[in-house]
C-alpha cells in the first residue's frame, strides 16, 4: 500500500510541473480518486463537467425561485381581488376587471398590476405627449407612440397649453419642477419611492449663488427666479414687472432682455427679478446645479400628483396641505401606489354615470390600502381619467377615447435580444 501511494505521488508530481492548470482541477479531486486514473485530460473532463453541474444547479434553482414567485403572485391576485376579471397582458403584467358596490351604489374599476421580479423586462415611465411640454395627445396616440402595453394618465396640467404642473423626471431629465410641495413618485428598475419632492437648484459664478425656484413651470411669484429649457419651446415667457431674462449658452450669458426671450439650443433662460440677475451680468463663467430633494438614488422616473392616499401603510389624505380641496367629492379617479412585495399598481375608477358613480378621496385611499398598497397617491382625474390597454381604452371616460391629455404613466416590455 505504501509503495502504491508513492507511485502515485510521484506521478502526481510530473503532472503539477507539466501544468498549473492541472494543478486547480486535481486539488477537486481524493486521493481515492487519483489512485484509480491518473490521466489529467480525464480530471479535466470531469470537471468541466462538474462547472456545468455547477451552472446547471443555478438556472435550475432560479427556475424554481421564479416558478415559486409566479405561484405567490398568483394566489395574492385572487385574494386582492376577489370578484374581479384577472386577465393576463404579458408576463407580470396583469388586467384587472370589476365593480365595487358602496354604499348600494357601483363603481367600475380598471386596474393593472405589475410584478417585475417576474419579468425585468417589463419598464413603467411616463411619457410626454410631444418632445414640447406645451402640447397635448390623446393617451392611445401617446401609448401607441411607445410601444406600450398599458398606460394611464398622468400628471395635473395646465389646460391652456397642456403644460404639466408639477414634478416630471423621465429617463434621470428634469422636465418641470413641484407645486405646493405636492406628493411624486420614483419609479426605479426594481423599486418604487414615494415623497413631497422639492426642487434644489442654484445658480453661480465666483462668489456669487443664487437660488432657482423652479423649471419650466408658470410663475407663481413675481418675487421667484424660474428657469426655462428648450423643453418649453423656443421662448421664455415675459420677466415679471422689475425683472429680466438672461439666456445662457456653454455657461456664458448670450443675452439679456427684459421681455420674451429665445431659449438657445444646448442652453437655457433664467428669468426673475433684475436686482437678483444684475450680480451675474458681468460673469465671466457661470454654472447651474440642478437637484431634487430627496436625491433618490437608483430613481430614473419621477411622476407628481396629489394628495397622498396612503404614506408608510396608513391612509394620509392631504388635500388643503396641496392645494387641492377643488378635487373633493365623487369622482372619475386615477391612482398609483406600491406593495411592500413592489408590486405596482394603477388604476381608474369610472364616475359621473348611473353605472358607475366615482369615489370620494376616501374611498379611494380604503381601497388602495385594501390592495396591499404601502404608498399611494391620486394623480389627475375626472375628466382626464382614462386607461389604456392593449390598443384600446378599457374605462368609460367621459369623452370617447378620452380627452387630449399632456402626458401619461406607461407600461412596456423591452425588446429581448437574443446573443449569438
Amino acid at each position: 500500500m505504501n509503495t502504491m501511494l508513492a507511485d502515485n505521488q510521484k506521478s502526481i508530481g510530473k503532472i503539477i510541473n507539466h501544468s498549473l492548470y492541472f494543478t486547480v482541477l486535481l486539488a477537486v479531486f481524493s486521493t481515492q480518486s487519483l489512485m484509480v486514473n491518473n490521466n489529467p485530460f480525464t480530471f479535466a473532463n470531469e470537471a468541466i463537467n462538474n462547472g456545468a453541474n455547477i451552472t446547471q444547479d443555478k438556472v435550475e434553482e432560479q427556475t424554481r425561485s421564479l416558478t415559486e414567485e409566479k405561484q405567490r403572485w398568483e394566489s395574492m391576485l385572487r385574494q386582492r381581488y376577489r370578484n374581479g376579471a384577472i386577465l393576463t397582458l404579458t408576463d407580470g403584467v396583469k388586467h384587472i376587471r370589476m365593480v365595487k358596490y358602496i354604499n348600494g351604489r357601483p363603481v367600475k374599476i380598471n386596474i393593472v398590476e405589475v410584478n417585475t421580479k417576474i419579468n425585468p423586462n417589463i419598464e413603467i415611465a411616463p411619457q410626454l405627449a410631444s418632445t414640447n411640454l406645451k402640447h397635448r395627445a390623446t393617451i392611445r396616440t401617446i401609448a401607441s407612440r411607445n410601444n406600450s402595453i398599458a398606460a394611464v394618465n398622468g400628471t395635473y396640467f395646465k389646460p391652456q397649453n397642456g403644460v404639466p404642473l408639477g414634478t416630471l423626471m423621465i429617463n434621470r431629465k428634469v422636465y418641470t419642477g413641484p407645486i405646493y410641495n405636492r406628493v411624486a413618485m420614483g419609479i426605479g428598475k426594481n423599486e418604487f419611492k414615494m415623497a413631497q419632492v422639492q426642487f434644489d437648484s442654484t445658480l453661480k459664478a465666483g462668489r456669487q449663488s443664487l437660488k432657482i425656484d423652479n423649471i419650466n413651470q408658470p410663475r407663481m411669484l413675481s418675487t421667484y427666479t424660474l428657469l426655462y429649457t428648450k423643453d418649453w419651446g423656443q421662448t421664455s415667457p415675459t420677466p415679471p414687472k422689475y425683472g429680466v431674462n438672461i439666456a445662457i449658452k456653454d455657461n456664458k450669458i448670450t443675452n439679456i432682455s427684459y421681455g420674451s426671450t429665445t431659449i438657445p439650443d444646448d442652453g437655457y433662460v433664467i428669468s426673475g427679478p433684475k436686482s437678483k440677475l444684475e450680480p451675474f451680468f458681468n460673469a465671466k463663467k457661470i454654472e447651474l446645479d440642478i437637484k431634487m430633494v430627496p436625491e433618490w438614488e437608483n430613481i430614473n422616473h419621477i411622476i407628481s400628483g396629489g394628495p397622498y392616499l396612503i404614506k408608510d401603510g396608513a391612509v394620509y389624505i392631504d388635500v388643503n396641505a396641496q392645494k387641492l380641496g377643488a378635487i373633493t367629492g365623487k369622482n372619475p379617479r386615477t391612482a398609483i401606489g406600491y406593495t411592500a412585495n413592489n408590486e405596482f399598481i394603477m388604476l381608474t375608477v369610472d364616475g359621473r354615470e348611473h353605472a358607475s358613480v366615482g369615489m370620494t378621496l376616501g374611498e379611494l385611499a380604503r381601497m388602495m390600502k385594501s390592495f396591499g398598497c404601502i404608498n399611494a397617491m391620486n394623480l389627475d382625474g375626472g375628466g382626464s381619467t382614462v386607461m389604456y390597454v392593449k390598443g384600446r381604452v378599457v374605462n368609460s371616460p367621459a369623452q370617447k377615447g378620452g380627452i387630449p391629455i399632456s402626458n401619461a404613466l406607461t407600461i412596456s416590455e423591452r425588446t429581448r435580444i437574443a446573443y449569438e
